[in-house]
């Protein structure tokens, strides 16, 4: 009997695998047939496989084994970096500390937050910015620092570079989200999925149906399965299954905002039905917090007006981080 957290099994190609290494070529040609491959998915569903991206497997490896390691700890361990002893959201956040899907119960994961490094002094943290701060680093964990950064490092440029072939997927200049690209906030996120109870309350998950905040979300998932896509064209979930070496991105509320909706910001979810433990690391590439989104004019039809008036990126992140955490 069919359930509300079954999904259908569908070929890889309904989320299409992007080789994204044009974007590094000297070639415009090369760069410009990216910006037209990813048009066809931003349209779509705004999910697609990105492979070519040149993140070397030994960083991706390295912060899933941290990662692991960290959350193999006990409860007394982690929480001596929870989350209340960061004044810039960094740390550990227990398991149901987070509330995704409205109505729904809390989500069955638990996660650690992990941001751009700033000391005390720096004029943005003395400022009191959101979400701008120095990490909270578990002791005893030697690897687990450097790993992170490492990581965080690597796909903080490979967020710049798919903004590249945004511009040029919207026939855009392909520098014209470099304001949007300075000084980015991003956060990497780590986050373990316990295996779906048998006895779970109505409607838990591992994270509730929801959009992504913020501008691009890069995920790295483990082989266990579990993310499931909202399919708007034939009303169902469909599985996003790993593919191995390759990452899946997702646009996020603030490109749909910023294009008028012509590019997809799309539900998802996570349901761990596996019986196994998940892990996956998302890293949440969202942009300079003083720039102003202000819808793109070739995303309104002529005569046509924007949606929504235009709203810093800070002021859209700490809008929706208000609507998702509990008390």
């Amino acid at each position: 009997m069919a359930t509300t957290l079954d999904a259908k099994t569908v070929q890889t190609a309904t989320l299409p695998i992007i080789d994204v290494s044009g974007l590094s070529s000297h070639h415009a040609g090369d760069r410009a047939a990216v910006g037209k491959t990813l048009r066809a998915s931003c349209l779509d569903k705004g999910f697609f496989y990105c492979s070519g991206h040149g993140v070397p497997q030994g960083l991706m490896d390295a912060a899933f084994e941290e990662a692991r390691g960290f959350f193999d700890q006990t409860l007394e361990e982690k929480m001596r970096v929870e989350k209340s002893v960061s004044k810039c959201n960094r740390g550990y956040e227990v398991l149901g500390g987070q509330t995704l899907e409205a109505g729904a119960p809390p989500d069955r994961k638990e996660g650690y937050y992990i941001g751009l490094e700033l000391d005390e002094s720096d004029p943005r943290v003395v400022a009191g910015r959101f979400n701008r701060g120095p990490n909270v680093w578990p002791e005893g964990r030697v690897g687990f620092r450097p790993a992170m950064k490492a990581y965080f490092a690597a796909l903080q440029d490979l967020g710049e570079r798919l903004m590249q072939g945004m511009a040029l997927s919207l026939d855009l200049p392909e520098d014209h989200f470099k304001p949007f690209c300075k000084d980015p906030m991003a956060t990497l996120r780590l986050l373990h999925y316990p295996p779906q109870r048998p006895d779970a309350s109505q409607g838990e998950k591992g994270a509730g149906a929801h959009t992504d905040f913020g501008g691009l979300t890069i995920l790295m998932q483990d082989d266990v399965g579990g993310l499931q896509v909202y399919d708007n064209e034939n009303q169902s979930w469909i599985h996003a299954n790993p593919v191995p070496g390759a990452f899946v991105v997702n646009l996020g509320d603030m490109i749909a905002r910023w294009t008028n909706d012509t590019y997809r910001s799309t539900l998802h979810r996570v349901v761990n039905a596996s019986g196994r433990e998940r892990y996956s690391i998302p890293f949440f590439y969202v942009g300079n917090p003083d720039y102003v989104v202000s819808c793109i004019e070739t995303c309104v039809e002529p005569g046509g007006s924007p949606k929504y008036p235009p709203i810093t990126v800070e002021e859209h992140l700490q809008s929706m981080y208000k609507k998702t955490y509990v008390a």
